[in-house]
């Protein structure tokens, strides 16, 4: 009877909880197993389960890169002091961790990778080769001509080069995007499981609200130094806070990089104050969420007024995505 039992509740959908054997007969697993499908449903214990209406078809990470300058508009150093180049490999080398880990759990979802460089040496693009080597993955050189006219004149090379390869990202996300598109600064380190996080985490809060989304990978210490309202939101595997302010580190829809067009096109045509005030300005009409705690490290000065991540072993991670020379 049991048997039977179990099989009538696949064939109509529902799943059994064996809270004896913390186990589910239908799903034929323990319960701190994933039990979530990807574009099927979303199952959190003891929340239930949520139907995937939208479906995560593909991502497009644009990842964009400088190896010379050391921190844009500052003068100081990051943290652990290294030359910029070791920032990019190690920052490349964990998104690319991340990737593998994506693919190998649901190999039929498509990534594409494309790195927008600003003007590197080839002895610094071949370091870069050399960490994806064999990976789907494309440099293209930022075009500085192209943006000439188009971006208001800037006091220094690095300001304007600094728009030019966020607009030449979006351009791009734009022109190539099918699905989502996460944009990627060459400072930052990602979890191997941070890519899974967001995509399956996307997918259950998209289809919960009914509408498509932002999300930022990192917890930004800055937005705790307000006493700003938020609300608390259940993903995948960890809590999701909802966020007024990014960086230019973010993932969202084509959609919605279409629909907001403007703003991404003005943020990137002076320096503003913030730096992101066209894109933040987006965040008044979409939810726009973080993770609790962080899928993504800004390895910033340690007294930036970004901060960093509360309650992350750095170190552990910096020295975990060290390449090979």
């Amino acid at each position: 009877m049991k048997k039977i039992f179990i099989k009538i509740c696949k064939l109509l959908g529902y799943e059994i909880i064996d809270q004896n054997s913390f186990s589910s007969p239908t799903l034929n697993k323990v319960l701190n197993e994933e039990l979530s499908t990807l574009n099927q449903k979303s199952i959190i214990l003891p929340l239930g389960e949520v139907k995937i209406t939208r479906k995560v078809k593909s991502i497009l990470i644009i990842f964009r890169m400088n190896t010379d300058v050391e921190i844009w508009d500052q003068n100081r150093k990051r943290l652990f002091e290294f030359p910029k180049i070791e920032y990019c490999k190690r920052s490349l080398n964990s998104l690319i961790k991340s990737i593998k880990f994506l693919n190998n759990k649901y190999k039929s979802l498509k990534v594409k990778t494309i790195i927008i460089d600003d003007n590197s040496s080839k002895d610094k693009i071949q370091q870069i080769k050399d960490i994806f080597n064999g990976e789907n993955i494309d440099i293209i050189n930022l075009d500085y001509s192209k943006y000439e006219n188009k971006i208001l004149k800037q006091k220094n090379k690095e300001t304007f080069a600094n728009l030019a390869s966020l607009l030449q990202s979006f351009e791009i996300g734009k022109e190539k995007g099918e699905d989502l598109i996460f944009f990627v600064e060459d400072d930052y380190l990602h979890f191997e499981t941070m890519l899974d996080e967001m995509i399956s985490s996307y997918e259950r809060i998209a289809s919960q609200i009914n509408k498509d989304i932002f999300m930022c990978p990192s917890d930004y210490p800055y937005l705790y130094m307000n006493n700003e309202k938020t609300n608390i939101l259940i993903g995948n595997k960890r809590h999701w806070r909802t966020i007024d302010k990014t960086l230019c580190t973010f993932m969202t829809s084509t959609s919605l990089l279409k629909k907001y067009w403007n703003n991404f096109n003005q943020n990137c045509l002076d320096r503003h104050d913030p730096f992101e005030k066209y894109i933040n300005e987006i965040y008044n009409k979409e939810i726009c969420i973080s993770p609790l705690k962080s899928l993504s490290l800004h390895l910033t000065n340690i007294n930036s007024s970004y901060g960093l991540s509360p309650f992350i072993d750095y170190k552990k991670l910096w020295e975990e995505n060290k390449t090979h020379d």
